[in-house]
């Protein structure tokens, strides 16, 4: 084999450069009173052969008896298929990739069965595509497998496993102009905790294992030996922001239990608060009144139209957060919310309920916002939204992510309020719905 750009180029020997060939057999035969190793390989062309020695028409074999010839079906045929000495293998082939058909197929003749488990998922730019160890800042938004190894090889103090790691649709793809993207995986000790794994465990703990090099193949796979015990393994293609579906299989010699680390859907958000007076307003309290009365006149009241220009004259003077303007559709949807009398506007307390909530909202956005650079990194949406009381699964932040972040798989402080408002909404409507159960609920037309 050679260089991609010599790929398929026909050399001298009658061999193919860059082309893949099927070893079907190895044997010694007896010549000239000494014992040869050969090698039987095909093309799966099923034409053009090697013409060095030991070739279909090579002098070699007049030298080998009929008897010997007919044990080794050698024929002159242009069929694919062709002997040559083992050390004429080496010279011109460079690389053997050798298929496990069973977990002993190396090792005795008794036939033995892998246990198999596969896993479907997807790399999604800004979500999950968080890319190889190098890349901490994102590599722990990865999909993350549990792998549960409970009985060990017969005798053996450990379990034998092969991880396939397969990039889906790709040569479908290169049509397009799309090539293989370059993947691998790590293999953790699991902390013994539940759901997904953060930044800080990856931050402080080793890797157990991972596969021996990142490689733009199709399939990765490696055959690994670990003591029992539980561990997750992280599926990446080596540069984050990539995305594709991929497949990940795990062969076993004994039963190996596999789950996705992903988190299960829930809410944990306070009680609504009710506004409490207090005797003692401070002076951005002071500022609000004085604002707030201003743009709702004697009746007190914001209409949606009002709650945009209020809101978006205090955000666009808010400090280190980056706000380009909330629209009147968000100011409808923050009204009804928090409208606790139901006419369809604030009045001044519910506002200032609001306000003590969007406080909160722009402690998490700073705390998330790493890099100081005013917006948010929407890799690091999982937090802050579990920060703020939703815990979501991976498919929910891959639907968020492609809504609210930009290009660049940055999300602005706008586009987080329009989130957590249209979460809150929904979750507030979720809880007063299911009044005998948290995960489900039952609706009638009207409702």
């Amino acid at each position: 084999t050679s260089s991609a750009v010599e790929s398929e180029a026909r050399t001298p020997f009658g061999l193919i450069k860059g082309h893949a060939y099927s070893v079907t057999g190895i044997e010694e035969v007896s010549y000239r009173g000494r014992q040869v190793r050969l090698i039987r390989i095909r093309n799966p062309w099923g034409q053009v052969e090697w013409n060095g020695p030991w070739s279909d028409n090579s002098p070699e074999w007049r030298s080998v008896s009929p008897s010997e010839q007919k044990r080794l079906s050698q024929a002159a045929r242009d069929d694919g298929e062709f002997w040559m000495k083992f050390e004429d293998f080496k010279v011109h082939f460079d690389k053997v990739e050798i298929c496990n058909l069973t977990p002993d197929a190396l090792e005795d003749n008794t036939a033995h069965k892998w246990e198999v488990t596969i896993h479907q998922g997807s790399w999604v730019r800004g979500a999950t595509a968080g890319g190889c160890r190098n890349f901490l800042e994102t590599f722990w938004t990865n999909p993350q497998i549990k792998l549960h190894l409970t009985e060990k090889d017969d005798g053996e103090d450990d379990c034998t496993f092969i991880a396939a790691l397969m990039q889906k649709g790709r040569r479908k793809l290169k049509k397009l102009g799309a090539e293989m993207l370059t993947i691998g995986y790590s293999i953790y000790e699991s902390p013994g905790r539940d759901g997904h794994l953060g930044k800080d465990f990856f931050r402080y703990h080793p890797s157990k294992a991972r596969s021996k090099t990142y490689i733009n193949l199709r399939e990765v796979s490696n055959r690994f030996k670990l003591p029992p015990g539980d561990y997750v393994l992280i599926p990446t293609t080596f540069e984050p922001h990539q995305e594709a579906d991929f497949c990940l299989r795990i062969f076993s010699e004994k039963k190996a239990i596999t789950e996705d680390l992903d988190e299960n859907v829930a809410i944990d958000l306070p009680e609504p608060l009710h506004p409490t007076p207090n005797p003692q307003e401070t002076e951005e309290e002071k500022q609000f009144r004085a604002l707030f009365e201003q743009i709702s006149g004697k009746d007190m009241e914001i209409s949606a139209e009002e709650l945009e220009y209020v809101l978006n004259a205090v955000l666009k003077k808010t400090k280190n957060i980056k706000f380009k303007n909330l629209s009147i559709i968000s100011c409808r949807n923050i009204i009804s919310l928090m409208d606790t009398s139901g006419n369809g506007k604030l009045e001044f307390n519910e506002f200032k309920v609001f306000w003590e909530k969007m406080k909160k909202w722009i402690s998490i956005f700073l705390q998330f916002d790493f890099d100081k650079s005013g917006s948010m990194s929407s890799y690091e949406l999982r937090g802050a939204l579990k920060a703020a009381g939703y815990q979501l699964n991976n498919y929910l932040l891959q639907l968020i992510v492609l809504r609210y972040s930009d290009e660049q798989f940055q999300i602005e402080f706008d586009d987080f309020l329009n989130c957590l408002i249209r979460l809150e909404n929904a979750s507030r409507v979720f809880q007063a719905l299911s009044v005998k159960s948290k995960e489900f609920i039952n609706l009638n037309i009207g409702e």
